[in-house]
């Protein structure tokens, strides 16, 4: 797995453009979320699946991950403190995410489809290149659902490093009358990632090339959703055993 990095996490971005109602909207959402991860999270099932060639537990690094924005809440908590850089958006929402992935010791690195991306795409190609690695909530942040945005695939082609995508299933959640039809899983659930095989995008090709691994990336978030949904109810069987996780030196269980 190579010699760990230094973590580095870089203190809460200033919010006084935002007005006093949103600061403390932001400030009850942040607490809440984070204590709701720590809460449910620990009592949840989890189970890994790999396709073939796939690479399991984010043991390799740096690599770039894709999924969709209405896993965060199970995906936080499995894949907690391991210095994750996490495209997040410069809007509201993306405020409180920020700050409530921060906390279970991710990176947040602030832009999105809309605001900021290419600073974003530089400050993620910059990391990528020193070795840690990156995830994409490849819909959001604001939608369409199930639709990826081509972020990943310009990450890979600039920095030679493997795509892959990955969806969480919840068998039994809460799902949110949001745009994202967000899940937050009840306590005990069992959930099952499902972990595709990697893409690799050279870095001479053109736009029509692009696209292409931009539907085969399209179409690895489409198998491994279905794939995890069909069999998350078989969580905790001899083909889907518990999934113990594995922690690098200097990290400390949470």
């Amino acid at each position: 797995m190579g010699t760990p990095l230094t973590p580095t996490i870089a203190a809460d971005p200033p919010i006084s453009r935002y007005t006093l109602r949103q600061r403390i909207m932001i400030w009850l959402i942040t607490w809440t979320a984070y204590l709701a991860i720590r809460l449910i999270g620990p009592t949840l099932r989890n189970s890994v699946s790999c396709e073939e060639g796939a690479v399991p537990d984010f043991e390799a690094r740096p690599l770039i991950y894709a999924f969709w924005h209405r896993c965060v809440f199970a995906a936080t908590f499995m894949w907690r403190n391991r210095q994750i850089r996490v495209m997040t958006s410069q809007s509201f929402d993306g405020e409180y995410i920020a700050r409530i992935i921060r906390k279970f010791g991710f990176v947040p690195v602030r832009g999105s489809s809309n605001r900021g991306a290419v600073s974003a795409l530089l400050g993620m190609r910059r990391d990528v290149e020193q070795g840690w690695t990156a995830v994409f909530t490849i819909d959001g942040p604001r939608g369409p659902r199930y639709v990826a945005k081509p972020g990943p695939v310009l990450l890979a082609r600039a920095t030679g490093v493997p795509l892959t995508a990955f969806h969480t299933a919840v068998e039994n959640a809460w799902v949110l009358n949001t745009w994202d039809a967000f899940m937050i899983p009840k306590p005990f659930s069992r959930t099952l990632t499902r972990v595709s095989r990697q893409i690799l995008v050279p870095a001479d090709a053109d736009e029509a090339q692009a696209e292409r691994f931009h539907a085969e990336l399209q179409a690895s978030l489409d198998r491994v959703r279905q794939y995890a949904e069909a069999n998350v109810g078989r969580v905790g069987s001899h083909e889907f055993p518990l999934y113990k996780r594995k922690f690098r030196q200097g990290e400390q269980p949470s």
